[in-house]
């Protein structure tokens, strides 16, 4: 599938799935005390950021992932990208399953793999009754060494903590689906192809010189 078709399906899913998204995520709560998370790559140089707000069983967000990947890696020099939790329980039976993975693998340095790795399987675990075996399998094919530790952390409160941490900080901003991206702390309307993406990020460069 090449780059525009990629954006048109993503398109085609936010239109679709737009009169669901305005639903506050449920579930459990989002009291804690936790910071919200601070996963980022890319090298910065330009002081350029780019947030997204993301829910690893949204299709949407699944559509988006080739389209930031290739983003972040055109611009990786020059931007920073960060990635939050924000899983819509009230529509994604596993989207905190999938968070929980994600942030019980960044405990042993492998975060950015599983959460790739979560958005390319996606088809195979959204609606699985036991999402955290085949995390396992993600988890070990990406490099996570301390299954024990893996599967341990995925079930801590700690890690739940972060995931309402960056619930909380999202319904703070005002968000209710996902993805949602923020481009230097203003809020963006969602690309509808790799052009536009990287047009808003070149934009956003040449507005700091």
């Amino acid at each position: 599938m090449n780059k525009q078709v990629v954006g048109i399906v993503a398109a085609v899913i936010v239109g679709i799935a737009g009169f669901l998204w305005l639903t506050k995520p449920s579930g459990q709560s989002t009291a804690t005390s936790a910071k919200p998370t601070s996963h980022i790559e890319g090298a910065g140089a330009k002081n350029v950021t780019l947030v997204e707000y993301g829910d690893y069983q949204c299709p949407a967000c699944g559509a988006y992932h080739p389209l930031v990947k290739a983003v972040v890696e055109k611009f990786k020099a020059d931007i920073f990208f960060q990635f939050r939790n924000f899983p819509l329980e009230a529509l994604h039976q596993n989207a905190r399953a999938g968070s929980r993975a994600a942030e019980a693998a960044n405990k042993q340095g492998k975060f950015w793999e599983m959460h790739d790795s979560l958005y390319e399987n996606q088809k195979s675990w959204e609606t699985s009754s036991d999402p955290l075996a085949l995390f396992k399998v993600y988890a070990k094919q990406v490099g996570v060494a301390d299954m024990a530790k893996f599967e341990t952390d995925y079930k801590s409160k700690a890690v739940n903590d972060l995931i309402n941490a960056d619930l909380k900080e999202g319904q703070k901003l005002g968000i209710t689906g996902t993805p949602t991206f923020f481009l230097e702390g203003k809020k963006l309307e969602n690309p509808r192809d790799q052009a536009a993406f990287n047009k808003v990020i070149e934009d956003a460069i040449a507005a700091k010189k």
